[in-house]
């Protein structure tokens, strides 16, 4: 709670299939399937991935800087705040059993899908992990622009209908990472999140392989009841408070809805307080 007290009082001062997953190959190897998943996490370092389904596509290192996607860059020096984000969160989702993470903020502008982006990205580094950052931001999804992704399939095409899910995700050149984009509003989200088919499709998502963590970008809490109709389907939530954005009103009104949620903590973005890394 001393975090949640800190974040509050930072933010005031700034007021003036789920037919198939995605399929892929450990190199030189054969398919792993859910059985066997499990070890191979356990084993170690799971090298690098081929997927056989999934497309995989390029992305822009401009348009990423532009857009401030970093935490692939070991060399840029705010690549360590998501280093250390990883590691907390890794920490207390191992501690228990978890592997859904909800990504949320009280309101807009907040910076929430840059650190789910990042987040997702520096997951992916370690070499026992796999990561899929899912945009479920269904009124507003900003992960393919963010990211530079110009897919013709996403997760309306799996909502509509039209495609498996593996169709629609696509990895984005960073080894042990999968993107499920969402390419446009989705009409009803709320009710869309709370049917039965995204319920059967997040479990699918956290059960298909053990090594990986599922990110799921949620709208801001306060913007409608999305967060809380899909939030009791996810294991835990990470808020991201801005700094002279968010207000005190504003975060405790989050706090709130959040209340029956397994909150890992705050992250305050935005903030313009000089940081030192002297070590590095």
């Amino acid at each position: 709670m001393e975090r949640i007290k800190l974040a509050i009082k930072k933010a005031k001062d700034g007021e003036a299939d789920s037919k198939k997953s995605d399929s892929r190959l450990l190199r030189g190897g054969r398919a792993p399937d859910p059985s066997t998943a499990g070890r191979k996490a356990e084993s170690g370092d799971l090298g690098s991935l081929q997927y056989v389904q999934t497309a995989v596509v390029s992305l822009e290192p401009e348009h990423l800087d532009r857009h401030r996607i970093i935490a692939h860059q070991k060399a840029h020096p705010s690549s360590w705040a998501f280093d250390v984000l990883r590691t907390q969160v890794l920490q207390k989702m191992d501690e228990n059993g978890w592997r859904t993470l909800a990504i949320t903020s009280p309101s807009v502008e907040s910076g929430k899908t840059v650190v789910a982006i990042n987040l997702a990205m520096s997951i992916a580094q370690q070499t026992n992990r796999t990561a899929l950052l899912v945009d479920f931001d269904l009124r507003r999804p900003s992960v393919a622009r963010y990211l530079g992704l110009k897919r013709p399939l996403s997760l309306n095409d799996y909502l509509d209908g039209q495609v498996g899910i593996a169709e629609a995700m696509v990895n984005p050149g960073v080894e042990r990472l999968v993107v499920l984009p969402t390419n446009s509003p989705v009409f009803g989200a709320s009710e869309v999140l709370s049917s039965d088919k995204v319920g059967n499709l997040i479990s699918e998502l956290r059960e298909r392989y053990s090594d990986r963590i599922v990110i799921f970008d949620l709208p801001p809490v306060l913007a409608a009841d999305d967060v809380m109709t899909v939030l009791p389907r996810i294991d835990c939530v990470l808020m991201v408070v801005a700094s002279g954005v968010s207000t005190q009103n504003e975060v405790e009104e989050a706090m709130n809805r959040l209340s029956k949620a397994d909150l890992l903590g705050v992250v305050l973005n935005k903030d313009e307080a000089p940081t030192q890394n002297a070590y590095y």
